[in-house]
């Protein structure tokens, strides 16, 4: 049979740009008539996704596989790593966890994971016209060059063109591109067919003479240099985005006149798939803000979402510690409205118990915010639950947050692991929040509708969602909101703007050469 045509995209370093550049390649080819796939094959992270499957892969691929306009798979990413604290990380292969392993103890069994690597590469070469491969990190980090399973040692599975990435905007563009090809083999220094600038500010024409430096002490092409952007919105794989002030959710939308809601988004340590409330960033009618302590939240928000995390125990350990637990509960009696998803809806409850301590051993329990007549309780055999599912506000809860809700249609999906049930002899005081048509009843509304927890991610990516809850905290305030200029948040549109500035700054006439 014969196997699809390979490109890879490696980098100088992490955060060069490697995910949105093989984000924009795939609509690229897809828009030119390729069926084309991408495919990391070991990537680490704390925001994921769902395949249709139930198997979970890194946001980035997840991401990637939407702008080539192809359904994600979990042989575009067959292993991911998930950080858990102390050196730890959950292995996830081929969507499934496999163990909770230090770097050591994983390397020591890579012998294991390459063959398996191999095989998801191989699959989605026989179904797909190319496969665009994404690198992770450096391919030149020398004491972990043994232990490679993504960069160079893919490359060659792969009999792949490399193109190599380096960041502009950090300083020391040539040391990084030179140095990087200066520091691998031979035979894989052979492989590097182009070079790519990433994140220039200022006058191109100013910098012209230095993309034919870098040629000529290369003796490789510099294929383009693309311009720092923060008008495209593009998923993030991790948390470095929110670290280094580029993320979405950190961008002001534009005020149209009249007033704003003030929404909070917890900063957890072990904070995932932050890139849901995307779509709430982008709503002129919000001002959002993620907030580490309380110093950080405006006096009296309107909403505070306690987002999902890896580690639901450390976390709320640190909510504690940080005072900002309790600082929640202040704004909650001062009337503040709460959201809890997956883990931050645990938090809610009375309390979090994990016997076995399997996500903190220095703690097998931590008292909740209470602020929901709910425990949680991870069993001593963890079932991860990983499923996309619909879902429905439940009848019963059509109250405060969810007034504007019942009836519609909500596409969603769940990563978690616990149970969380109803304190019994509290049941009375709320009601399920949400039904599903995978697990039945899920989440839970306060009797008084403006405290809710759930295990459903992505809701704020349905508009009528969005719109019905903030028609609702509208509804508490005496002054009109801002006017919105946004019907609904369009993920493909920022696929086609960020496939454009990459035709617009690299030479695609050359880069197709490659894989002709």
């Amino acid at each position: 049979m014969k196997l699809a045509k390979t490109l890879m995209i490696q980098g100088t370093a992490s955060t060069v740009g490697k995910s949105t550049l093989v984000t924009g390649l795939c609509r690229i080819f897809a828009q030119d008539g390729w069926r084309a796939a991408p495919f990391k094959a070991q990537n680490m992270a704390l925001n994921s996704w769902v395949t249709r499957s139930g198997g979970e892969i890194g946001r980035a691929q997840a991401v990637q596989a939407e702008a080539a306009g192809i359904e994600p798979t979990m042989e575009m990413n067959p292993v991911l790593l998930k950080p858990e604290g102390n050196s730890r990380s959950q292995i996830i292969v081929m969507g499934r966890p496999l163990a909770s392993m230090q770097a050591r103890e994983y390397y020591r069994d890579r012998a294991t994971i390459l063959p398996i690597i191999e095989q998801a590469l191989v699959k989605l070469r026989q179904e797909y016209d190319l496969v665009i491969i994404e690198g992770a990190g450096s391919p030149v980090e020398l004491n972990l060059v043994a232990n490679d399973l993504v960069n160079m040692r893919v490359a060659r599975l792969a009999d792949a063109p490399v193109l190599l990435v380096g960041d502009i905007d950090r300083g020391g563009i040539f040391a990084s591109l030179l140095g990087t090809l200066m520091l691998l083999e031979p035979e894989d220094r052979a492989r590097v067919k182009g070079l790519i600038v990433n994140k220039f500010r200022g006058d191109f024409s100013l910098w012209r003479p230095g993309e034919q430096l870098l040629a000529e002490r290369s003796s490789i092409p510099v294929l383009g240099t693309l311009p720092f952007f923060k008008d495209i919105h593009i998923a993030e794989e991790d948390t470095v985005a929110l670290d280094e002030g580029s993320a979405m959710l950190l961008q002001p939308s534009p005020q149209l006149g009249g007033s704003r809601l003030e929404i909070v988004i917890i900063r957890f340590p072990y904070l995932c798939n932050y890139d849901e409330f995307d779509a709430l960033a982008a709503d002129t009618r919000v001002h959002l803000r993620v907030a580490a302590s309380p110093a950080e939240f405006p006096s009296q928000p309107d909403l505070i979402i306690l987002p999902g995390t890896k580690n639901t125990l450390m976390d709320l350990t640190w909510l504690w510690r940080q005072g900002l637990a309790q600082h929640i509960r202040l704004c909650a009696q001062k009337g503040s409205a709460i959201l809890g998803i997956c883990g931050g809806y645990q938090m809610l409850g009375e309390q979090v118990v994990d016997p076995l301590g399997t996500e903190n051993a220095d703690k097998n329990a931590e008292p909740g915010l209470n602020l929901l007549p709910i425990s949680t309780f991870f069993p001593i055999i963890h079932e991860k639950i990983t499923q996309r599912c619909q879902a429905r506000v439940a009848v019963s809860s059509a109250r405060g947050l969810f007034a504007h809700l019942p009836g519609y249609l909500l596409h969603t999906y769940q990563i978690h692991v616990g149970r969380t049930m109803p304190v019994e002899e509290k049941h009375h005081q709320g009601s399920h929040a949400f039904t599903t048509d995978t697990t039945g009843d899920d989440g839970w509304l306060s009797s008084d509708g403006w405290c809710a927890g759930c295990y459903l991610h992505g809701l704020f990516e349905n508009d009528t969602f969005r719109e019905g809850l903030i028609v609702s905290l509208a509804s508490r305030r005496s002054a009109p909101l801002a006017i919105s200029d946004q019907v609904s948040f369009d993920r493909q549109r920022e696929y086609d703007k960020l496939a454009d500035l990459l035709r617009n700054h690299l030479d695609m006439q050359h880069l197709k050469g490659l894989i002709s």
